[in-house]
Formats: C-alpha cells, sequence, structure tokens
C-alpha cells in the first residue's frame, strides 16, 4: 500500500471518530461510524493473506450490524419523540438496542466473538489501531446516552465482559488475542462502573489506552506475535525487557502500579453504593486476568530461549530500539499510582 493511501485512509479513520465525537445528530453519529469503518477495512487486508481478508470481512460484518442496530434504535426514538437529539433517547426499546450495538462495536460480551478473530488477522500495528484508536468513537455516543441507556443491560454486558476477559485469556498462546481479551475485560470493567460514575468509566478507558498502546509498541519493535517469542526479547534489550514485564503487571491491576488505580476507584465506588456483591464478584474475576499476566511476566523474566550456542545478544541489532512515544508513555504507565489525589473525579 502507497503511503498517500495510507495516509487517506489514517485522514478518513481520524475524521470519522471526530464526527461522532462532535455530533449530536443520530444521523451524524452513524455516518461517522461508517466512515471510521470503511476506513480500517482497507487497513485490515492490506497483507493480502487469507487470514486478512477473513479479519476484514468479520470485522465489516459485525460492524455493519452494529450500525444498523443504531440507526434501528435512532429511528425507534425519532418516530416516538419527533427529535433526533443523541441526549433525548427515551424510548425502552431504543435504550436497549442502542446498549446491545454499541456493546457490539466495543467487544462487550456477549458480541465479543469477532474481536480475537479480527486482531488474529490483523498486524501487530493495526491490532494497536483496533484497541485503542477505534473504542473512542463507540464510547463516545456511550458516554453521551449513559444516563439513558439499559442499566441491567449494560451492568450485566459489563460483568460478563470481566469474565469472559478472564477466561479467554488462560489458555492462549498468540498476544493478539491474549490483547483482545485484555481489551474485553477492561472495557468489562468501564461497562459496569458508567451508569454509576462516568468520571470514572473515563479514567478506566484513558489508563487502559495509555498502559496497552506503549505495550503494543514494545511487541511491534521486538517483532513479537507469540508467547514463545518473549523468550528472545532479552537478547535485543534487557532494559525494555524488564519494563515490558512491569507493564504487563499494570495492565493486570497488580499494585503499586497504574493499572491498580481504576480498578481500586472502582471498586470503592461500589461499595459505597452498597454493591458489596458486585465489587466482590468482579475483583474475583479479575483474579483470572491478573494470571496470564503473571504467565507473561514469567515468560519475559525467567525462561530463555533453548538456544546451542552461548551467545548473549542478537548478532545483528536495530539501531534505533526506542521511540519518542514509547519512552514517555511507558514511566506513565508505570508510576502514575501516586496522582491519583489529583486525579481522582
Amino acid at each position: 500500500m502507497s503511503p498517500l493511501i495510507t495516509t487517506i485512509l489514517m485522514l478518513n479513520l481520524a475524521t470519522g471518530t471526530i464526527i461522532t465525537m462532535s455530533s449530536h445528530h443520530w444521523l451524524l453519529a452513524w455516518m461517522g461510524l461508517e466512515l471510521n469503518t470503511l476506513a480500517i477495512l482497507p487497513i485490515i487486508s492490506k497483507s493480502h493473506h487469507p487470514r486478512a481478508t477473513e479479519a476484514s470481512t468479520k470485522y465489516f460484518l459485525t460492524q455493519a450490524t452494529a450500525s444498523a442496530l443504531i440507526l434501528f434504535s435512532s429511528l425507534i426514538n425519532a418516530q416516538t419523540t419527533g427529535q433526533w437529539n443523541i441526549l433525548q433517547l427515551e424510548h425502552p426499546i431504543a435504550q436497549v438496542l442502542l446498549t446491545m450495538a454499541l456493546a457490539m462495536k466495543l467487544g462487550l460480551s456477549p458480541a465479543h466473538f469477532w474481536l480475537p478473530e479480527v486482531l488474529q488477522g490483523s498486524s501487530l500495528k493495526t491490532t494497536l489501531i483496533i484497541i485503542t484508536w477505534q473504542k473512542l468513537a463507540p464510547t463516545t455516543i456511550l458516554f453521551l446516552t449513559w444516563n439513558q441507556m439499559s442499566t441491567l443491560t449494560i451492568t450485566t454486558m459489563g460483568i460478563l465482559s470481566v469474565l469472559t476477559g478472564g477466561l479467554g485469556g488462560l489458555n492462549q498462546t498468540q498476544l493478539r488475542k491474549i490483547m483482545a481479551f485484555s481489551s474485553i475485560a477492561h472495557l468489562g470493567w468501564m461497562a459496569t462502573i458508567i451508569t454509576k460514575s462516568n468520571k470514572l468509566a473515563f479514567l478506566n478507558l484513558m489508563i487502559y489506552i495509555m498502559i496497552s498502546s506503549p505495550l503494543m509498541l514494545t511487541l511491534i519493535l521486538f517483532s513479537t506475535k507469540t508467547v514463545p517469542d518473549l523468550t528472545t526479547t532479552w537478547t535485543t534489550s534487557p532494559l525494555l525487557t524488564t519494563l515490558t514485564m512491569t507493564t504487563l503487571l499494570s495492565l493486570g491491576g497488580l499494585p503499586p502500579l497504574t493499572g491498580f488505580l481504576p480498578k481500586w476507584l472502582i471498586l470503592e465506588e461500589l461499595l459505597k453504593q452498597n454493591m458489596t456483591l458486585l465489587a466482590t464478584l468482579m475483583t474475583m474475576m479479575t483474579l483470572m486476568s491478573l494470571f496470564f499476566y503473571l504467565r507473561l511476566s514469567y515468560t519475559l523474566s525467567v525462561t530463555i530461549t533453548p538456544t546451542p550456542t552461548m551467545t548473549t545478544n542478537k548478532w545483528r541489532i536495530k539501531p534505533n530500539m526506542t521511540t519518542p512515544l514509547l519512552s514517555t508513555a511507558l514511566p506513565i504507565s508505570l508510576m502514575a499510582l501516586p496522582l491519583m489525589p489529583l486525579i481522582k473525579p
């Protein structure tokens, strides 16, 4: 793919998200989501591999179904209320349909089956775009309608997503599928708390993007796609390998790292609202996610790939081992917990 076409597609990707984020009319929001979907499809299938074509087809069908549900819910609401304002979603059926459509776009359980398969058929750079930038447009609609959507539906989907993200990542050896189930689990935490405190949900999303972005940039730098590939990273950069291990633990929510901050505040808010059982269930279910993060950290730090030689460095080392974004994002993703008094909503 030529640089010109790539630039045009990335601009369309950004434009679609910005249109959705800045619109209060249902048709404009739907148009932004469609532009976003059409721009990402050639990016997913640019390698012309059968798995990439399959991934782009699955992504298109899922996103088109979710967009049709959004349009259908807005039509029902417009027929009842006579207006197309996003902030006035009053019809109960429209609220449930919108909740299900946004859950499908985000990859919340039980509409999550497309996300691991799409990420597995995509490149690492495309995976980074899907789990970060592609979440912004549907999440914006979620934040605009959080006080009007079906609380029972979104909370149930959130709990199922935390459970699915923990169970699904236990038996995976492909890092892209592990990142997919990690995305499902973290968005489950956001969906569970969004009807109780939308500020905490926004904080959870931002910290997830802040931690997963440098982690994916590190995987792109090392060209690691499977768990056994992690055993060779120490020969390229021991320091970056150590930081990657700590970033994995931060993504799992292990204190005193940054990833513990949103979970701490969400559990505190649930306990304040007398939802002790829900907080206990989510705490127990997130331990499964922490287990496979610990397994990846163990693979990075303790195991060494079988090799017939006694060499400690790769014979060809890349000259540019760090990028400015990676070097600035890694400390934030690891050491932002002391800032909690300043950023607590």
